[in-house]
């Protein structure tokens, strides 16, 4: 018996639910060898031999003879034509007792290798277990329909109404000389206002692929910070955040895409005020209250 948490190419997910058991067998590749987890999630049983094969009934069934035998077992009342069967014990723990190899409790995983050389081979999954928690000692399990594994969401890109490279910002860091870009194009557009294509979804990747592409010919070198702004909830375009060039500015869009990243990170919700609460800003941080000794220094100055 091992615990295993692989990464796999891709997968299969079979579970078997009765009184007093339940199973789940994730059939997976991996750098191109194929195994089953068989994980029991309830209850106990002594996996003496597995089955599997596709959802065509057709040609003769393999089998394992004596008490590792599957006969009997059916798919809503259709009898199992299975591919391919393999022993992994006798029935009975022995003297092993529960430390069999072979006998899974709540939580435990044993890893199967399968002489297979596709998943598709594998649409119907049988387990052939004694010593098992149910009523009847024993099961004869049959999963099909396997569950295909839900795919992690990718978190949504944020999007915005406006960005600013800004090249030139006042003393206060009100923008002044830079270039402008909406998510879209005005109409009309009596000062020949900067957007994105048509169609452009407006996350900031587009913003500064479009900024360097020749028909804007935006110099990144040149760039002292980002801003990035949003609807406020007066309607109109307002701060949300920017981002400071380092020292001797951004040497190419990579590092801006990293400083952007790191920005965002730890966000839970990226849009609007919820954007402009999580995040933290250097831009917008209280000064520090003075300090006993600052305030002494101060009294004497006036004094």
């Amino acid at each position: 018996m091992t615990e295993s948490t692989p990464m796999p190419d891709s997968s299969k997910v079979f579970t078997y639910e009765v009184d007093g058991l339940a199973y789940t067998v994730t059939v997976y590749e991996e750098n191109g060898a194929f195994y089953a987890d068989i994980t029991v999630d309830e209850g106990a049983m002594d996996v003496n031999a597995i089955y599997f094969g596709d959802d065509e009934f057709s040609g003769s069934s393999d089998s394992l003879k004596g008490p590792l035998k599957m006969n009997g077992a059916s798919l809503d009342g259709e009898k199992v034509q299975w591919d391919e069967a393999t022993a992994l014990s006798d029935p009975g723990l022995g003297p092993e007792g529960e430390d069999k190899e072979t006998y899974l409790q709540t939580g435990d995983t044993l890893t199967v290798s399968l002489d297979i050389g596709s998943l598709d081979e594998i649409d119907i999954f049988g387990i052939r277990a004694t010593s098992t928690s149910t009523d009847a000692g024993s099961i004869k399990g049959v999963s099909d329909d396997p569950e295909e594994p839900e795919e992690p969401e990718d978190p949504e890109e944020p999007t915005f109404e406006k960005v600013f490279f800004g090249e030139v910002f006042t003393a206060s860091g009100d923008p002044q000389g830079g270039t402008y870009i909406l998510d879209e194009e005005p109409d009309p557009n009596p000062y020949g206002n900067l957007a994105l294509p048509e169609g452009t979804e407006p996350v900031f990747e587009n913003y500064l692929s479009f900024f360097l592409s020749d028909e804007v010919g935006g110099d990144l070198a040149a760039v002292q910070g980002v801003v990035f702004y949003g609807t406020g909830e007066d309607g109109n375009p307002e701060e949300l955040f920017r981002i400071e060039a380092p020292d001797g500015g951004f040497q190419d869009a990579d590092e801006l895409l990293a400083a952007y990243d790191d920005a965002l990170e730890g966000t839970e919700d990226l849009s609007g005020q919820d954007l402009m609460a999580a995040l933290s800003l250097d831009d917008y941080a209280e000064p520090e209250p003075a300090g006993e000794e600052e305030l002494d220094a101060q009294e004497f100055d006036l004094a």
